[in-house]
């Protein structure tokens, strides 16, 4: 398929779809639509994740990612990008021809293209009252939801797996499954009444932190977090000053925070990969859709938290995605104080965390 065609396959907005398909959940198990998850490491790119802003994305950024051995880019991104809070019927195809640009990318440099509804119709992680109306508690939001995803997969239908997936929302909150799941099967299903073989990526609840066993027959994969503990991932974070931020001790690792608690290796395996491996192993393949350490954390402490993790994913063969490729938290431009950078393609290169996250690529 050439560019043309491939912009040609792309639709414009359609009239909502019914919110809840009959006979939902007398369906036999779903399968997923591969044989088995490619074992994807790469990077989230932050071009369209706030709303605040809509730039393009980087074709350099997918060089780079071929270029270092990565295979994967998540694309966390924000509705209002190419929605409208007001009207959640209208569609912007100029924001929707970028996210086509980054599919391509993904394609010439082979980088696994993972699109994410960072913020959604009627949630967001980050300021969610700012949406009229509440996606699980309010019909309208799930309707625009499922309607925003029936764009996109009407627009990437007949694009291959290999090539493009779908993250239904960034982080749901901590709620029950009760409340989660059928708002969860569906979008799902609105997405599989327009395509039903492609590849889903779905969050855990409670930020991403907790897996959904109640949706281990959906045919999906399930997507887990690696920030904890917070002292140590995000020591000095702005956006978390009110959680204490500010007046954690400088950290170390492992470590011992001021009430006592103890984290090391073991203990991250207890609080990031046991309550996944149920899930696991009834089949539902695990991907770390988020993780990193921010730039005020010592970086040789960062270094050594962030091999840790490396470490216990490498065991259970799960793949991840570092937030992010250029920024706070990444390889490159993230201007810590204590890291001798080397000028790079016109980027500030952390050459030593580049070389961790290669050795476990």
């Amino acid at each position: 398929m050439n560019r043309r065609e491939f912009l040609a396959a792309g639709v414009t907005a359609t009239a909502a779809m019914a919110l809840t398909p009959s006979g939902l959940f007398g369906k036999p198990a779903h399968k997923l639509p591969i044989d088995k998850l490619p074992l994807y490491k790469g990077f989230n790119l932050l071009e369209k994740f706030s709303g605040m802003t809509n730039e393009r994305y980087r074709e350099s950024d997918f060089a780079l990612m071929a270029e270092w051995g990565f295979n994967f880019a998540r694309l966390p991104m924000s509705y209002w990008t190419w929605g409208d809070v007001n009207d959640w019927s209208k569609i912007d195809e100029s924001t929707l021809e970028h996210i086509d640009e980054a599919v391509e990318f993904g394609r010439q440099y082979g980088v696994h293209v993972n699109l994410n509804f960072h913020r959604a119709p009627g949630y967001c992680i980050n300021n969610g009252d700012a949406e009229p109306y509440q996606l699980f508690e309010d019909e309208k939001a799930l309707e625009a939801t499922r309607h925003h995803w029936q764009v996109f997969a009407r627009r990437y239908k007949g694009i291959s797996n290999q090539d493009v997936s779908f993250d239904l929302l960034n982080e749901p909150p901590v709620i029950p499954e009760s409340q989660h799941n059928p708002v969860m099967r569906a979008i799902i299903e609105g997405i599989r009444e327009v395509d039903p073989d492609r590849l889903i990526v779905m969050d855990g609840i409670s930020v991403g932190r907790k897996p959904v066993m109640g949706m281990a027959d959906a045919g999906v994969v399930q997507s887990t977090r690696g920030y904890d503990p917070i002292e140590v991932s995000h020591y000095r974070a702005e956006w978390m000053r009110e959680h204490g931020s500010f007046e954690w001790p400088e950290p170390t690792w492992p470590l011992t925070t001021e009430d006592g608690r103890h984290f090391d290796q073991a203990k991250l395996k207890e609080t990031i990969i046991d309550p996944w491996l149920p899930l696991a192993k009834q089949g539902v393949p695990v991907h770390v859709g988020e993780w990193g350490c921010y730039n005020k954390t010592p970086h040789d402490v960062a270094l050594a938290y962030m091999e840790a993790m490396l470490q216990l994913w490498q065991e259970q063969g799960w793949g991840w995605a570092l937030w992010n490729l250029r920024g706070d938290f990444g390889p490159l431009d993230s201007k810590r104080a204590d890291v001798k950078y080397e000028s790079y393609k016109g980027h500030q290169l952390d050459r030593k965390m580049l070389e961790l996250l290669q050795q476990y690529s």
